[in-house]
C-alpha cells in the first residue's frame, strides 16, 4: 500500500488500520529498563513495605509509582516556572 493510500484510509476512519502495520519491531520510546540499586535506612524500607502493603502492591512498584509522579512534578513545575518566566519578561 502507498503512504497516500494508507493517509485516505486513516483520514477516512472507516476501516481499521491496524492490519496494514507491521507490529513486529514496534518498541516504545525511552522504555527500555535500566537495574538500578539503591540503599534506604531500615526504617525508609519499613515504612515503604507498610505502604506496599495498605494498597495492595509491592515495595519495588509504589518506589516506581512515587519516583515517577515526583519526577512529573518536577518537570511540570519546571514548565510553569519557564513559562511565568517568559510571560514576566514580555
Amino acid at each position: 500500500m502507498k503512504a497516500n493510500e494508507f493517509d485516505q484510509k486513516f483520514d477516512s476512519n472507516d476501516d481499521d488500520i491496524i492490519d496494514d502495520l507491521d507490529l513486529s519491531s514496534v518498541t516504545r520510546p525511552n522504555q527500555s529498563q535500566k537495574r538500578v540499586n539503591v540503599d534506604f535506612p531500615a526504617w525508609v524500607v519499613d515504612s515503604l513495605d507498610k505502604e506496599a502493603s495498605r494498597i495492595g502492591v509491592t515495595r519495588q512498584s509504589i518506589i516506581k509509582v512515587w519516583l515517577v509522579e515526583r519526577l512529573e512534578q518536577q518537570t511540570a513545575n519546571k514548565s510553569s516556572k519557564t513559562d511565568a518566566e517568559k510571560r514576566a519578561a514580555s
